[in-house]
């Protein structure tokens, strides 16, 4: 048993409605921070499960649960007297094979005949009156979420659905969280409880009630116990230090989980995220789960003992279904591209869907994983045409790296195409810096589905527009005037000068100088980068660096 397809409406970062067609066994969403990976995988834990935060949904309803959007429309309409109906979050999951037939039916959004259940926080009407009354005054601060209710309904159309009664069940496992209690994480006591047995639970108890007598039976106990009751004069009765023991599951909280001997509150991070998440896939809820969903593995963890979890996950869930959220392009890899899940603006795209999927298989995915993971992207050639772009977004701002501005700039070869397919699926807001190589119509001939007509706001094709020549050969061939180097020149007037000051050359002519450019790229760019000398850069190259 496993998902097919979950649709999510109006569920914290999902405005309207989003939709995600799942594979049966591994899932890897991967996109930047805020794109809604982590929603995802709670929004499919809330509606198999009704738990959000370990605690019951229908405790912790809160309009922070709502799109923010949705919310500010909907109070807007009210106090313009011009009412909207109140929002609701939807979520509705699909099963991929037949499960009951009291799951089966078209009371799905779609109306087609599907096996699955609809999850809603939705307001009830049974709150009418008091509703229009609170809607009437036109003064209303935030949405009115004591009139909402919980509720499961079948595709069948059965309502009164249980957590109990759906099929499917998830984990959900989050190894970076962390809550402490009497020095041990509130999380992992958890899993440690529900690994024992009954009988294990009952040892375990005996045993803790087994410290109190020997705790008080010892002379320094007793001694510290008679100089307390000796000091408490105004209290009736005697003062002592003892053991906790007034609840069944005292052990609980007083009880550490160690690792070597080594409390877990003061194991380091890598440690406390390997030991909680081998734990909790191992633990009787995530056996008896049919989904796993599993919140970026890498957290702290090292190449190395990532690939030690990696490997776990990999051989304990066999046919199992696993949707994991990840930053890693090591995770990626390892997991197998052929199950990413790009996610951008809310668009879900996969590698497999793309006609360069061999392609971006090949480079094992990590430039890949740049160009999803950056706010805007500036794809150049090589390493030298990076270093000067990197330098012309230095000077132009602050002298921040275009990094530090969410602005990636890679180095992708001859493989614009391809990452632009990749850009243009996912709407990555994306430059391309190109020389225009004397041929400025094979430029706009190999960059037709972005130019002109064609154009899309949020990729930029920057080249020079206009085409140099000379007399200059190399080894019998013509040089060519309209590649970085001798544009990078021109932008400055040719100043021999300027650039000998930079690069440390002594060359007296403008064509021994571009002889040295040609054959030096990336230490003439290095030398670019590196230099406080005030420089002009191309057109096409300020065009690729500007804000949007």
């Amino acid at each position: 048993m496993a998902i097919r397809k979950v649709k999510i409406q109006n569920f914290k970062c999902f405005y309207g409605e989003f939709v995600i067609d799942l594979n049966s066994g591994l899932n890897i969403l991967v996109g930047n921070n805020e794109t809604g990976k982590s929603t995802i995988l709670e929004a499919i834990h809330v509606a198999l499960t009704g738990l959000y935060c370990g605690k019951s949904i229908r405790n912790e309803l809160a309009q922070y649960l709502f799109n923010n959007r949705v919310v500010e429309e909907y109070i807007a309409s009210i106090n313009a007297g011009t009412p909207i109906a109140p929002p609701a979050i939807m979520i509705e999951i699909y099963f991929d094979e037949s499960i009951s037939p009291e799951f089966e039916g078209n009371g799905n959004s779609e109306k087609v005949s599907a096996e699955g259940l609809r999850f809603e926080i939705a307001y009830n009407e049974k709150f009418n009156d008091e509703y229009s009354k609170l809607i009437a005054e036109k003064n209303l601060l935030s949405l009115p979420i004591e009139y909402y209710d919980v509720s499961w309904i079948s595709f069948a159309r059965k309502e009164g659905i249980t957590i109990r009664s759906i099929p499917i069940k998830s984990a959900l496992i989050d190894s970076s969280s962390y809550r402490y209690q009497n020095g041990s994480d509130v999380y992992i006591s958890r899993i440690v409880r529900d690994l024992l047995s009954p009988e294990e639970i009952a040892s375990v108890a005996q045993a803790h009630r087994k410290m109190k007598s020997t705790f008080i039976g010892d002379p320094s106990i007793q001694a510290i116990n008679r100089r307390i009751s000796d000091e408490s004069t105004l209290v009736e009765g005697t003062v002592s230090l003892s053991v906790d023991l007034g609840t069944k599951n005292a052990w609980e909280t007083s009880l550490v989980t160690q690792l070597d001997e080594i409390p877990f509150g003061y194991l380091g991070k890598g440690a406390q995220c390997i030991l909680k998440t081998e734990l909790a896939l191992t633990h009787k809820q995530a056996q008896s789960a049919q989904i796993i969903l599993l919140e970026e593995p890498e957290s702290h963890l090292s190449f190395s003992k990532l690939n030690q979890l990696i490997f776990s996950i990999q051989s304990k869930y066999v046919g199992k279904q696993i949707i994991v959220s990840t930053h890693s392009s090591f995770v990626a890899n390892k997991l197998g591209l052929d199950n990413l899940l790009l996610l951008n603006n809310h668009t879900i795209t996969r590698i497999t869907e793309l006609s360069s999927t061999e392609f971006f298989s090949k480079i094992a995915g990590y430039d890949t994983l740049r160009l999803i993971l950056c706010k805007r992207a500036i794809l150049v050639e090589g390493d030298s045409d990076e270093l000067v772009v990197q330098k012309a977004y230095m000077d132009t701002h602050d002298g921040k790296l275009p990094i530090q501005d969410q602005v990636d700039v890679i180095s992708v070869g001859t493989s614009f195409l391809r990452f632009l397919e990749l850009a243009d699926k996912l709407q990555i807001k994306v430059a391309v810096v190109t020389d225009n190589d004397g041929d400025i119509s094979a430029v706009e001939e190999k960059y037709s589905d972005f130019l002109g007509e064609k154009a899309k706001s949020y990729i930029r094709i920057c080249y020079d527009k206009t085409v140099d020549g000379g007399p200059l050969t190399i080894g019998g061939a013509a040089y060519n005037y309209n590649t970085l180097e001798p544009k990078m020149l021109k932008a400055n007037g040719n100043n021999v000068a300027l650039f000998n000051a930079i690069f440390g050359t002594e060359y007296s002519s403008l064509d021994d100088l571009r002889k040295y450019m040609k054959h030096h790229k990336t230490d003439c760019a290095l030398a670019i980068f590196k230099s406080d000398t005030h420089i002009a850069f191309p057109d096409y190259i300020m065009e690729a660096i500007k804000d949007e």
